[in-house]
């Protein structure tokens, strides 16, 4: 689609919107004043029995919980496309990709550095393609020699980060202002997390919960969100009956302006439902997902 006045290289402008929403970015004009925090906990107990199916299926190129998380989301952008909207200098936008930014560390020790990834997901993508972009680039960064190789976004943003102050404090505030305006080179954006449809954290790897995380008001990542530990719980059913299953908590802060309180609960019961149906993960991202109201 042709750029109009307006947009940006990386969003197109929403030009129909209610006043109210208009009105919004006035009363609460950047991102971290806008933050609501949200906490799901979801039935896994079918995508448990699906990846340790998957696992069996394939030992070179184990598909993962994250793997599984990741594609969630994505679909859940596809479907729910508001949820791909940020804004930035008080103008609403609809970003032009679904990208699933994480951190990773180059090795599991204290001291090891941590580096900037982001993945595009394509409209046609399944869960292995997914799978496959993420193993690509983790890999190629773990490869590297404690980050001796970085990159791009990545090596840009240590080369800032060595100034002195008082270098540094005007560069990251003329950085603040491209940003603002969108202004920013692809060399600033492509692996920076905060240009991203959402940031997710595995602290379920880690063996801990989820937690809230702040958004941040550089970039355009309206959503960040973290997965916890996946643990047996008692839960009571549709019927009344309790039952012992697999569930994971889901840490989750989003930007409220870019929707309403019920286009946000109805994307957490896709999200549910696209988790409670695993085989769903492996058809395109952009599949159309029906549940009942």
């Amino acid at each position: 689609m042709k750029r109009k006045f307006g947009d940006r290289k990386d969003g197109k402008k929403v030009r129909k919107l209610d006043g109210m929403h208009n009105i919004m970015v006035d009363i609460k004009p950047v991102r971290g004043d806008s933050d609501v925090y949200i906490n799901q906990k979801v039935d896994v107990s079918n995508l448990v029995k699906y990846i340790e199916k998957k696992k069996t299926e394939d030992t070179e190129n184990k598909l993962t919980y994250f793997h599984a998380f990741s594609m969630a989301f994505a679909k859940l952008a596809y479907n729910r496309p508001l949820l791909n909207r940020f804004i930035a200098n008080r103008t609403f936008y609809d970003r032009n990709d679904v990208i699933l930014a994480f951190v990773a560390k180059i090795a599991f020790s204290d001291s090891s550095e941590e580096v900037m990834i982001n993945i595009k997901v394509d409209e046609n993508d399944s869960i292995f393609d997914l799978r496959d972009k993420i193993l690509e680039k983790v890999n190629k960064t773990r490869s590297s020699k404690e980050g001796d190789k970085k990159d791009g976004t990545n090596d840009i943003v240590d080369i800032i980060g060595r100034l002195p102050k008082f270098i540094r404090v005007p560069i990251v505030g003329f950085v603040k202002f491209l940003d603002k305006h969108g202004w920013l080179p692809n060399s600033f954006t492509a692996d920076n997390i905060y240009y991203s449809t959402a940031i997710l954290s595995n602290l379920g790897n880690l063996g801990i919960g989820s937690i809230y995380h702040n958004v941040t008001n550089f970039g355009t990542s309206s959503i960040i969100a973290t997965i916890g530990k996946i643990h047996k719980e008692v839960i009571t059913d549709e019927d009344g009956k309790q039952k012992l299953v697999d569930v994971c908590d889901f840490g989750v802060n989003m930007d409220e302006r870019i929707a309403d309180g019920y286009y946000f609960a109805k994307s957490l019961k896709v999200f549910e439902h696209i988790l409670k149906n695993p085989e769903l993960l492996e058809g395109k991202a952009n599949e159309k997902i029906e549940i009942k109201e």
